[in-house]
C-alpha cells in the first residue's frame, strides 16, 4: 500500500479520535492544563524536520501556515465556553463535528491531489505544519476566553 493511502488511513481514525476526546471533555469541567498541552504536546512533532526529506522551502511554509490559520478561524467560531455550576465547561457545538469532518475530508482530497506533484516527506511536513498553525491560534482563542470567563467568575 502507498505511503499517501496509510497516512489517510490515519488521519480518518485521528479525526474520529479527536471528535471522541471532544465530546467527552464538553462532560468535564475545563481547565487551563486541557487547553495549553495539546498544542505543547504536538510540538514535539516538529523533530520530523531534522530528517531532511521533511523539510519544507519557504513557500512550502507560508502556503501550510496560511491555509492552518484559516482552517483556525472555524474552530474558534465553534468553540465557546458556558459557566455550569460555577465551572466553566467547552459548550457542545453540533457544527464542529460537521467542520472537523469537512476539514478532513478536505485534508484527505488536498493530500490525493498534492502527492502526485510533492514528495510524500514534504507533504507530510506542510501537512503537519498545517495542522499545528490551525490548533496553535485555536487553542490561544480557547484560552482568552476560558481566562475572561475565569476572571469573571472570581470576582463573584
Amino acid at each position: 500500500m502507498n505511503y499517501v493511502v496509510v497516512s489517510s488511513i490515519g488521519a480518518v481514525f485521528m479525526g474520529f479520535f479527536v471528535l471522541f476526546v471532544r465530546m467527552k471533555a464538553a462532560k468535564k469541567p475545563a481547565n487551563v492544563k486541557k487547553i495549553i498541552l495539546p498544542p505543547v504536546f504536538m510540538s514535539s512533532g516538529a523533530l520530523m524536520y531534522v530528517v531532511p526529506e521533511f523539510r519544507l522551502t519557504p513557500m512550502e511554509i507560508l502556503e501550510a501556515v496560511i491555509v492552518g490559520m484559516l482552517f483556525s478561524i472555524l474552530l474558534i467560531k465553534t468553540s465557546k465556553f458556558e459557566v455550569r455550576d460555577n465551572d466553566i465547561y467547552l459548550k457542545r457545538s453540533k457544527a464542529f463535528v460537521f467542520i472537523l469532518v469537512g476539514l478532513l475530508v478536505v485534508r484527505l482530497v488536498a493530500k490525493s491531489i498534492l502527492s502526485s506533484t510533492i514528495d510524500f516527506g514534504q507533504l507530510s511536513g506542510m501537512f503537519f505544519l498545517l495542522a499545528f498553525s490551525m490548533i496553535v491560534p485555536w487553542r490561544i482563542a480557547m484560552y482568552r476566553s476560558y481566562m475572561k470567563l475565569y476572571k469573571g467568575l472570581k470576582r463573584h
